[in-house]
């Protein structure tokens, strides 16, 4: 039996004051403070390691459920990432939980992550809001967690959506940005109500107003950009209808599940010329990452255990490494148990010629 992380509610409490205080993320041996952007709001910003990287470890579909033998293997599974990994930031797409209690299921699955004291970020997913707290409930106790690092963006559709910035030491100009969107539950548009859920035009059009003050506080340059949340956009399944235009690398176990409602984010990311790559969770028997139209459309690795389906075993996460004055970057994927598959430099392995 797995040992189970656990921390005490009143350290909890005592944890999140210190870090909403401070702004300061100890663990992860660089600074992490708030910064105001022209609207008001107020976003993460993290500095390079003084060797120049910055790893992010993504978990997602963990489909935790407390106090369930079944979910031994997710929890296990997280803490090798973590000690084998160490990021600097954890991002998990969503899908965290799939059962009551949901505050209990939540506390349980991010405390290794608050336990080694590294910052981390939740965009929620489909499966998150479908016990017994709304989706604004349970993303508030994700926040209460120590070393979250989530923001409060408001009026907007869905509760998870957010921004992190990433630049050099003593330089206040962002060299990468990275966006965490809500793509919600279901659709709830008449019609469209056995469609997954989507990104709105309200998030959409939030996207833009940043992603366009960024480029100009750049010069004019975009500031390279990557994406992250739960449910894949329909363009995963368009890559494979035309496949003229693609380029694939990793495990493709099952049809993309996107929804029928296609509001244009994709679009959006290639007028704004920032994007980089979109990394999402959702199909468990995913982790491919492919190539297709300038922008890569990935999976993480299912992070999960044996609520639900998972037919790509062993579980594991995905790694996305940063390198300082580079806007590419390098990718892999951890499998449980320590084996390294889809070691790549992107966009260098993914060349045509």
């Amino acid at each position: 039996m797995a040992e189970k992380h656990s921390i005490n509610r009143r350290q909890f409490i005592k944890n999140s004051a210190l870090l909403s205080m401070s702004g300061f993320i100890p663990a992860s041996g660089m600074s992490a403070t708030r910064r105001a952007t022209t609207n008001g709001e107020k976003f993460m910003n993290f500095t390079f390691k003084p060797n120049g990287k910055f790893k992010i470890l993504q978990l997602t579909d963990t489909h935790y459920i407390a106090d369930d033998p079944r979910s031994e293997r997710a929890l296990k599974n997280v803490c090798e990432m973590l000690d084998a990994e160490k990021p600097d930031l954890v991002i998990h797409t969503g899908d965290t939980i799939f059962g009551k209690p949901a505050e209990k299921s939540v506390r349980e699955i991010f405390a290794p992550i608050s336990e080694r004291k590294i910052p981390f970020a939740v965009a929620l997913g489909n499966h998150d809001s479908d016990f017994d707290l709304s989706r604004q409930e349970i993303f508030d106790v994700i926040k209460s967690l120590p070393y979250n690092i989530n923001s409060t963006v408001t009026g907007l559709h869905g509760v998870s959506n957010d921004i992190i910035t990433l630049s050099k030491e003593n330089d206040d100009k962002p060299q990468w940005v990275f966006y965490l969107f809500d793509s919600n539950n279901r659709a709830e548009l008449p019609g469209f109500e056995n469609s997954w859920g989507y990104i709105h035009i309200e998030e959409i059009n939030w996207y833009r107003q940043h992603s366009q003050e960024f480029t100009k506080q750049n010069g004019g340059v975009p500031v390279p950009a990557l994406s992250f949340f739960h449910i894949p956009l329909p363009e995963y399944g368009y890559a494979f209808k035309l496949d003229k235009h693609r380029i694939m690398k990793g495990n493709y176990g099952e049809e993309p599940c996107a929804p029928d409602i296609n509001s244009g984010m994709f679009v959006a990311m290639k007028e704004m010329g920032d994007m980089k790559a979109v990394i999402c969770g959702h199909d468990h028997d995913d982790d491919f990452a492919m190539k297709w139209n300038d922008i890569f459309l990935m999976y993480g690795r299912f992070s999960g255990c044996d609520t639900v389906y998972n037919n790509l075993k062993p579980n594991g996460a995905r790694i996305i490494e940063l390198t300082q004055d580079d806007t590419g970057f390098r990718s892999w994927v951890r499998l449980y148990g320590g084996e390294i598959t889809q070691n790549l430099k992107y966009p260098d392995d993914f060349r045509t010629y």
